[in-house]
């Protein structure tokens, strides 16, 4: 979990959010809005950590019982929405976790606080029940809806929230951070900022960690040569990553900077914006290799590979779907 100071970018609405805390005058319902990666789960989280822990400053303090239970991810006051269908939250969740909940006083906190990730997959109907709670919430009661599409959210919802909007934080920034704090060599910085998706936070995970170092050198050795492994060696390749269950959206990640890399340098023939500037001469070789249309096929791949994950669908067929259409020219 990260405190305010841990991440980069965002100042205004830190400034915003804290100033909520040492005032208190914490609005009953907010709307984080940004791209995907812009950082809104991790803002929500760190401003619901704040609004519960019991230092009763504007930053978590990390080591009393409420961040204890927000590090832990069981903190009974802090209520994460969760969905079955992939693509969109039912009138049902949303009235069994929040609207038929929130009467319920909280348990050991001042506030109870209710995130809503991917807010844009809210039923129209579900939106409806939803508004009720945000029209008259009981005094303890917080929501927090995030999403990367505040235009599908219905303007009665829209105008009664406080409407916080994120930008991406540059990975120049990030990148910097690594290198003048933890003295990342540059051009794993370079890698480990595109990972962290503007988040210090993970950028600072990536760079301090033997796992993560080794995931992609593994993901490079097969990123490199998978157009020339032989069935078997692809066949050993997905098995690996399928055992590593835990670091698989990591290394789609990983997959994703290589391909866009490629697809950057087929574009624009220059080196200075890609992630894996050191494995230049692979990716030109790829870049020379595959149309657009077949970089753009595998980029969809990849997108499609995360939902089915999501969907918890059999990674290794996944992980074989995926291989099909990297190997396809």
């Amino acid at each position: 979990m990260a405190g305010f100071h841990d991440i980069i970018g965002h100042d205004d609405i830190i400034r915003h959010l804290k100033n909520a805390i040492e005032t208190g005058k914490v609005s009953h319902s907010y709307i984080f809005t940004g791209e995907p990666g812009s950082g809104k789960k991790l803002l929500a989280g760190t401003f619901a950590a704040a609004l519960q822990c019991e230092s009763g400053e504007s930053e978590p303090c990390m080591t009393c019982d409420s961040c204890k239970k927000v590090i832990g991810k069981n903190h009974p006051d802090i209520i994460t929405v969760t969905h079955e269908k992939p693509g969109s939250i039912s009138i049902d969740e949303v009235r069994e976790q929040v609207v038929h909940d929130v009467d319920i006083k909280p348990y050991c906190s001042p506030y109870k606080i209710y995130i809503i990730p991917d807010a844009e997959m809210m039923t129209v109907q579900a939106q409806n029940a939803l508004l009720k709670t945000i029209e008259e919430p009981p005094e303890y009661a917080v929501i927090l809806l995030l999403t990367s599409n505040i235009d599908s959210l219905l303007p009665t919802i829209r105008s009664r929230c406080v409407r916080l909007d994120l930008k991406i934080v540059d990975d120049s920034l990030v990148k910097e951070y690594l290198m003048e704090h933890l003295q990342v060599p540059d051009y794993q910085a370079e890698i480990d900022a595109s990972y962290a998706q503007g988040s210090i936070g993970r950028a600072k995970e990536a760079a301090t960690s033997q796992e993560f170092a080794d995931m992609t050198a593994n993901a490079l050795k097969i990123l490199k040569y998978v157009n020339t492994m032989e069935v078997y060696e692809l066949t050993e390749a997905i098995k690996t990553l399928a055992s590593d269950k835990n670091n698989i959206n990591d290394y789609l990640d990983i997959f994703q900077f290589w391909f866009r890399d490629v697809l950057m340098f087929k574009a624009t023939r220059e080196i200075d914006n890609l992630v894996f500037k050191q494995e230049i001469n692979f990716i030109r070789e790829q870049a020379s290799e595959r149309s657009y249309e077949n970089i753009e096929k595998i980029l969809e791949a990849l997108e499609k590979t995360k939902v089915r994950l999501r969907a918890n669908v059999n990674l290794e067929l996944a992980l074989e779907l995926l291989f099909l259409t990297i190997r396809e020219k």
